[in-house]
């Protein structure tokens, strides 16, 4: 996977390279602009950068690399990025730029105190208010501006893919634009439909919950964290309908698999691991398919028992214990493992049949083992 830690570098580099240039914009308004700068990029400085490497994997998927050369040699930038992969490695710099801005905004959404293992974006705004002495409410003041920052690091996003599209032909750009922008409207409405789920549960028929927890697995999570990486990397390298949809019909199930993967993190994973609270989904009354499955198999009293729990923000360490106890005697652990194999192996089989050649498949299929290891 040489290519691939290939890849994470330049756009660490593009990332950095991009926010220097940004930077003299912000801060000549006032020097009081600083921790917008500072704090993108403390966020953009960090993660596994699986987004990037499908976008990557899926250029590569159309013969972005001739076979057996090294990508990363070839004449350079002045940045040190070679001039032919500009455009793939700003399409990836630019997901990621994304993803920042989604957990910035996910961030304030759930109130969660942590991204990462360190403060989230809106208690490190808080933490500014403290230290300076302002006036008027605190809270109120870090979730201002850390959506604030959110739309920065959309708009710089967005700059970003532009400037990597200007780099290729209009045909091939105009398909990874429109691929881009429909990930953006999908992602807004699955996060609408996640809070919306949080809330409209109990007003639902018992028999659509999973159905509804598996709507919002798929686009809040699913299609951008796979399929439209993907598809914008191979649309950049001007693939055509049906290698489009051969990566379609890998990423998604995979999309899917990788986001059960992470519901399971989100009530049982390692803090030391996920960088969040364990349990912290528990917390926030996350309803998805691991509860969801859990429901169905729950007595009255447990359902009710977890019903009543699921997203109270003061849960100590031993009622998260109860919940998490509740949620492996009913059976929901296993048949998200399930799941998650099922899935798996849906994409395996679409990557197996599909024109993509070899070398291509194996790393899809090794970064498909990556994005749904387990880890607790």
């Amino acid at each position: 996977m040489a290519q691939s830690n290939q890849l994470v570098e330049l756009v660490h580099t593009r990332i950095d390279e991009f926010i220097e240039a940004r930077e003299p914009i912000v801060t000549t308004i006032s020097p009081d602009l600083t921790p917008l700068v500072d704090f993108s990029r403390q966020f953009l400085s960090g993660g596994k950068r699986f987004r990037a490497l499908f976008c990557w994997w899926g250029w590569q998927s159309v013969g972005g690399v001739e076979p057996g050369l090294d990508p990363i040699d070839g004449p350079a930038s002045g940045a040190g990025i070679p001039e032919r992969l500009i455009p793939v490695v700003s399409a990836a710099a630019a997901l990621e730029i994304f993803h920042a801005a989604a957990l910035v905004h996910d961030d304030i959404i759930d109130n969660s105190d942590t991204r990462r293992g360190k403060a989230s974006a809106h208690r490190l705004f808080e933490s500014l208010h403290t230290a300076a002495g302002w006036a008027g409410n605190r809270p109120e003041f870090g979730r201002a501006a850390a959506i604030l920052l959110g739309d920065l690091l959309l708009g710089w996003s967005d700059e970003l893919l532009d400037e990597g599209l200007a780099g290729v032909e209009q045909s091939a750009a105009r398909a990874a634009r429109a691929e881009f922008n429909r990930m953006r409207t999908e992602v807004t409405a699955g996060q609408y439909l996640d809070i919306l789920e949080e809330r409209a549960w109990l007003t639902q028929p018992e028999s659509e919950l999973l159905d509804r927890a598996m709507r919002v697995i798929v686009y809040k999570s699913a299609k951008y964290s796979v399929q439209a990486p993907l598809v914008i990397g191979a649309a950049l390298a001007g693939a055509g309908a049906e290698h489009l949809d051969a990566l379609r019909a890998f990423g998604l199930p995979l999309g899917i698999a990788y986001q059960l993967r992470d519901d399971l993190l989100g009530v049982f994973g390692d803090a030391s691991v996920t960088g969040k609270p364990s349990g912290d989904d528990l917390r926030e009354g996350k309803r998805t398919v691991l509860v969801a499955l859990a429901r169905e198999t729950l007595g009255d009293e447990a359902r009710d028992q977890l019903d009543a729990l699921l997203g109270d923000p003061s849960l100590t360490a031993e009622q998260i214990t109860g919940l998490q106890r509740l949620i492996l005697d009913s059976g929901a652990v296993l048949r998200v493992e399930d799941l998650i194999a099922s899935q798996v192996a849906e994409a395996l089989a679409a990557l197996t049949e599909s024109p993509i050649g070899a070398e291509v498949t194996d790393a899809l299929g090794l970064l498909a083992e990556t994005v749904t290891r387990r880890v607790f």
